[in-house]
């Protein structure tokens, strides 16, 4: 049973979903995996961002970040940062996806087995081979997991075919 509770009292409400930020350690590497390999569209690249407010946002005073924006695909609004700090960098999280706090990004894909011997032909590393999904409402899909250079966990969901009513097959 789902409730919506949806509190319409407040004097703001969330609008759209505007891009998402990934904290990288070598933003070459990541703009040629995620550019070159998986195909995204880089749109933006600042390579020294140094603003006070940055050093503010993050709670790091004086930080230095170098970024990349991409787009997944043509009119897409959403979009996807890599951020590489210069200085204050930190260590490599654990990023398994079992561990509370993680997270993943899932892309849509057009046909994910063609995807999959592409990727794996250049060496991107995989969770498992092709999962058929067999039950729920993506149901005859196709989904895998497969991880950035670091080890952030991407999900490539190819949706079921689904027939229009009254057609035939």
């Amino acid at each position: 049973m789902t409730t919506d509770t949806t509190d319409t009292s407040r004097a703001w409400t969330l609008t759209d979903l505007h891009h998402l930020g990934l904290t990288v350690s070598d933003i070459d590497r990541s703009i040629h995996f995620y550019r070159d390999l998986l195909g995204m569209e880089l749109i933006g690249r600042r390579p020294s961002v140094t603003a006070g407010y940055v050093g503010q946002q993050t709670g790091y005073d004086g930080v230095e970040l170098n970024v990349a924006s991409f787009r997944i695909a043509p009119g897409c609004r959403q979009t996807m940062e890599v951020v590489q700090y210069m200085n204050h960098a930190g260590e490599p999280a654990l990023t398994e996806t079992n561990r509370a706090g993680n997270s993943h990004l899932c892309i849509l894909v057009d046909d994910l087995l063609a995807a999959v011997d592409e990727l794996t032909a250049e060496g991107v590393r995989f969770k498992s081979e092709p999962v058929t999904i067999t039950a729920g409402p993506n149901e005859g899909g196709r989904v895998i997991y497969l991880l950035d250079p670091d080890g952030y966990t991407l999900e490539l969901f190819q949706p079921p075919v689904t027939t229009a009513p009254g057609a035939t097959e």
